[in-house]
């Protein structure tokens, strides 16, 4: 194989205002057992009035490169996934190279609802090994509080806004780093997850706003059961085609939607509960942020370290769905 690429560093960025389950219990028909029970979350953190995701976003950038010892005027290019942008252009990319100073990279922004960090990293990981670049800034944020109704229970309770970010860069002789994706989209599943209001169909009007199609709309158990199955049939083609089995792995990071899709999924691949990283109950789910957070968690754990073979998931609107095997090389 030529040029391999590797995560060099990893920075991440949650807001400071947590709304607890107590505190949604005072807003809606709810209660704290109920939503712990069904999805496993106990608090969500969201993004202050008068701030963006490019802010989310800027901030974990920051983080990243510190963490690396590099100036923002070396990354070469920005990756953003992110279906919350601060608005519908320019892209979230470019507000963040402003913001972190990043002269002369260039970047895009990914919409691939919940797996929107996978995606980009796989464009941010073959950006490096075409030997096209060696310092690529690949970012998941999203505010899904933003766009949450909070008179909706069935998915107020979900939702917390946060941000990731990974360095991409090429690994050094004697590295591995990336070794492999499997990525997948169904756009028949598009009417079960999806935020009507704003685009070119449905232009923002009053009528827009007043049948509520600015916020998410899910239908719960179609999301449900699309995320068991695509998470468990492309995490088990990853490491069946690389002859790898869940045993062998350091750990699961899995996109943090439900308790019980990620430990549905953990279980089809024979891991051991222990290995499987879920933080959802701190930060419920922040979509594309969720991955990145979710590694920051299996660092401060002790369960994700140099060497260890990990294995990324997710599934998100679209349909969307990809897993990601690697090895750790921080």
């Amino acid at each position: 194989m030529g040029r391999r690429a590797k995560i060099s560093a990893l920075g991440t960025y949650v807001p400071p205002d947590v709304i607890t389950n107590k505190d949604l219990e005072k807003i809606v028909d709810t209660s704290d057992e109920w939503i712990l029970t069904r999805t496993g979350i106990r608090e969500r953190h969201v993004l202050a009035k008068g701030l963006g995701v490019s802010d989310m976003c800027a901030e974990a950038a920051r983080r990243c490169l510190a963490a690396r010892g590099i100036e923002p005027d070396e990354v070469e290019v920005i990756v953003v996934g992110t279906v919350t942008p601060d608005m519908m252009f320019p892209a979230t990319a470019c507000l963040v190279e402003e913001k972190i100073g990043a002269r002369g990279a260039w970047g895009f922004d990914v919409s691939a609802g919940c797996s929107g960090f996978v995606f980009a990293l796989q464009a941010g990981v073959k950006l490096v090994e075409s030997g096209a670049h060696s310092k690529v800034l690949v970012i998941g944020s999203d505010a899904n509080t933003r766009m949450t109704d909070y008179t909706d229970r069935a998915t107020c309770v979900l939702f917390g806004d946060g941000a990731g970010a990974v360095l991409i860069e090429p690994a050094e002789e004697g590295e591995i780093g990336f070794i492999d994706f499997v990525h997948e989209i169904d756009g028949s599943g598009a009417a079960a997850l999806n935020l009507k209001g704003g685009g070119s169909l449905n232009p923002s009007s009053h009528e827009t706003v007043d049948k509520k199609m600015h916020y998410i709309y899910q239908d719960g158990p179609a999301v449900f059961k699309f995320a068991v199955r695509k998470m468990a049939e492309t995490t088990t083609k990853v490491l069946e085609r690389n002859g790898v089995t869940g045993a062998e792995l350091g750990c699961f990071i899995s996109h943090q939607a439900n308790k019980r899709i990620i430990s549905a999924t953990a279980d089809r691949l024979g891991m051991d509960p222990e290995r499987v990283i879920v933080n959802i109950e701190k930060y419920g789910n922040t979509s594309s942020g969720t991955i990145p957070l979710a590694m920051e968690t299996a660092i401060e754990e002790g369960k994700l370290k140099k060497g260890d073979l990990v294995l990324l998931a997710a599934a998100g609107a679209g349909f969307t769905a990809g897993a990601a095997l690697l090895r750790w090389e921080i």
